[in-house]
Order: C-alpha cells, then structure tokens, then sequence
C-alpha cells in the first residue's frame, strides 16, 4: 500500500548544480536540534544530501567561513524558526543570505518552518512559510509534504495529500496514547501500540522513537532494545535510533555495547550533542563500574564540555560538564559551567519539562543552593511521577555529586529525602 512518502519528491534537488555539493542547508537555533535531527534523518531517507552543521563543521576551521560555504554550495534551504530563536539578529543575517543567493541564482529556493507557537518575525513572515507547531516530536504527514515539494517548486500531489491527512491523524492519536501510557507508567500498553502499528508507525521512525524514549524513561530498556532493533533495520541512516539504542543500552548497565556504538557514530562524524553527551555517558558509566579510573571521567567530562562548546545554548551537556567537574574535583571549573547553564535555564521550575526542571535542581545543587535544589528535585518528580528510570538517573547523579560537596547532615537529608532506595 502506498504512503504519502511515496508520492513525495525525492533527491537529488532538481535545482542543483554540478558545482553543489548539498541538496539541503538547514538554518536553526541549537535548542531547536532534537527536532532538526528528525527533519535530518527524514531527508537523509529520501534521497537528499543534507547540509547539517554538527555532521559536516570541523572545529579546526573558520565556523562562518565554513557556513558560508555549506550555504553557497547548497541547491535549497530550510530555516527553522522556534521560541529559542531568541537572536533573531542572528537569524536576520541568515535569512538575509538566503534572499541573496534566491536572487542572484536561477532556481534557489528556501523555506522558513515555524515549530511551536511563536509569532515569525516580519522578514520571515514575508517568505513562504510551513506551520509546524502541531508536530513537536519532528515533521511529518501534510506539512512534510509540503516541504519536499517546496524544495522542489513542485504542486502537491492530490493523493499524496491525502494519504498525508490521514497519516495526520494517526500520529496525532498515536503520539497521545504514547503520552498518556508514559505519564502513567505503561510499559504495556507502549508495547502493545507498537505491535499492532499501522502506516503512521512505519512512514517515519518518528512515532517508534517516541515510544521507545518512553519506555526508557519508565525504566524499560530491554523493550526500548526489542523495539529499535527492527526500526533500525528499517531505517539504517536515521540517527535517533542509534542514540536511543546507546542509551537504552547504557540504562540497561551494557557500558560496553553502548560505548561502541555511539564510539562508532563519533568516528564516522557524528559530533551532534545529543550523541556527545550519550558518548560521555558510557565513559562515565566506565569510571563508575570498572574500577574509578579517573581517566576514563575526564574523558566524560571533557566530551561534554566539547559539546557544550558547539552547543552553547544546550543546557544538557553543560549540566553535565559541571556535574563530571565537581567529581573530578575540579570545583572552579564545575562553577564556570554551572554558572553558565543557570543563565539558560533560571532558578525556577520548568513546568510540563522534567529533564529542565531536575537541571535547575542540579545547578543549585553543585552551587550548594542545598534547600532550594531539594525543593526543585521535588518540583521535577511532581512534573513525571512514573518516569522511574529518570528519577533514578537523577538520584544517582545527586547522591555522588553530594560526597563531593561536603553538605551537612541536615542538607544531604533533604537532598537524599527526594530518591528513596531503589530496593524500597
């Protein structure tokens, strides 16, 4: 049966030349990354050379020099616009290249995706522009269409659009239960919807990946694994699913396997933070379970800082650089990153945004805030009751950072009060 993927265009571009070396520029904000990895690895399966800053910069280089290039090079272009696009200076100078090349160039063609509820500035409102704000685990059905098609100068075709309404929905409900089964803690029913998927699951892995997330989050690796495994077969080039085995791998204990997964990934040139930070991961879980080699956490601590630096507005691996610090007992540098995230994410809860809020507990925590980080580490928990595997991370992370930081009783207390034993 056929998809509306289907009846999309398909690379290479019909406007590049023989000079071009990319058929897509994606133009984003850092914090805008998770959901640009999905519109990567979308149009990496069909067909499309894709210009994406983390898979192609060398930090060696000239970064502006190298965009420059990668944009000139490029047939087309994609600008994705979101809330953290808050240096709209920034954002004005790219829009601003773009307009010049489609004016001096037969055929360039580029396109401004908005992906939440934010109001697009004038100079992108001016351009012809596709609302992704319904679809925040990444693009899909209609607008996706629309998209591809776009790239292309091409009309949407009449069946493609409407086999993309339907798969719409699909997600639409799809993405719910997946939301309503990992609040409660489902690990059953997660399951079971990947078992009796229909199109919708096997379009994009788009919908997979957001339930095998799920499952680690609820503390089930094992059936994160049992649910990757096919996916990845499905869709050999797509990043996400590889960063999510290497994390269920590492939830799961396997440092070994995760490690060389995500080892492999950073040596083909994969150097986006999320694969990073789940890298550093498996080199901290090595200090912690094969003998505390402190080796093998300044390599940790190092990755991460390395992704911080490429993503400076990313708080996870800049949370992640102070925490490895403050075991390394590098506790000036520990405060520089602390320092710096708290400027990203404040001092108050994030609400609806578990992994945000248990980072703004961490930050008071390693700022020895001992009172205040205990009532944000509560504020989290309250955020996703049932994501167990998330609250035993965090607990970890609090209880070893806390051997460090020489509280006193009554705070360690306080502290600890938040992440019973897992026996209990």
């Amino acid at each position: 049966m056929a998809t509306f993927l289907d009846l999309a265009p398909r690379g290479p571009v019909a406007a590049r030349l023989p000079s071009d070396q990319w058929d897509v520029f994606l133009s984003y904000r850092s914090l805008s990354r998770p959901w640009v990895l999905r519109l990567y690895d979308i149009l990496n399966e069909l067909d499309y050379s894709v210009f994406m800053d983390q898979f192609v910069l060398s930090p060696d280089a000239g970064l502006r020099a190298q965009l420059e290039q990668g944009m000139r090079r490029s047939a087309s272009a994609v600008l994705i616009w979101s809330a953290r696009s808050e240096d709209s200076e920034w954002c004005q100078k790219e829009y601003d290249a773009l307009g010049a090349l489609e004016s001096r160039r037969d055929g360039f063609r580029s396109v401004v995706l908005r992906v939440d509820e934010v109001e697009l500035p004038l100079f992108a409102q001016a351009k012809l522009w596709i609302d992704f704000k319904d679809s925040p685990d990444g693009p899909t059905g209609t607008n996706l269409l629309r998209l591809v098609c776009g790239l292309h100068g091409l009309p949407l075709p009449p069946e493609g659009v409407r086999l993309a309404a339907v798969h719409d929905e699909a997600v639409r409900r799809s993405a719910a239960r997946i939301d309503a089964a990992r609040a409660a803690g489902d690990a059953d029913t997660l399951i079971a919807l990947s078992q009796v998927a229909g199109e919708a699951w096997s379009t994009t892995p788009t919908l997979p990946c957001k339930a095998a997330e799920a499952l680690i989050a609820v503390n089930r690796p094992d059936a994160a694994l049992s649910m990757l495994e096919p996916l990845l077969r499905r869709f050999p080039r797509s990043i996400r699913p590889q960063q999510l085995k290497g994390l269920a791998l590492a939830r799961q204990g396997d440092w070994r396997a995760a490690q060389a997964l995500l080892g492999e990934l950073y040596a083909l040139g994969e150097r986006d933070p999320e694969t990073l930070g789940i890298l550093a991961r498996t080199w901290r879980d090595r200090y912690l379970k094969a003998g505390g080699d402190p080796r093998h956490l300044r390599k940790a601590r190092n990755l991460y800082a390395e992704a911080f630096a490429q993503a400076p507005h990313d708080y996870y691996p800049g949370i992640n650089a102070a925490a490895n610090s403050v075991l390394l007992g590098d506790l000036d540098v520990a405060e520089h990153h602390a320092a710096a995230v708290e400027k990203l994410v404040g001092t108050d809860v994030r609400p609806g945004d578990y992994w945000a809020s248990a980072t703004v507990a961490e930050v008071q925590l390693i700022r020895r805030q001992f009172k205040r980080a205990a009532e944000l580490y509560q504020a989290a928990i309250d955020i996703a009751p049932e994501d167990r595997g998330s609250h035993e991370s965090t607990g970890d992370q609090a209880r070893r950072l806390l051997a460090q930081l020489n509280p006193s009783a009554e705070e360690r207390a306080m502290i600890e009060a938040m992440f019973p034993p897992r026996d209990t």
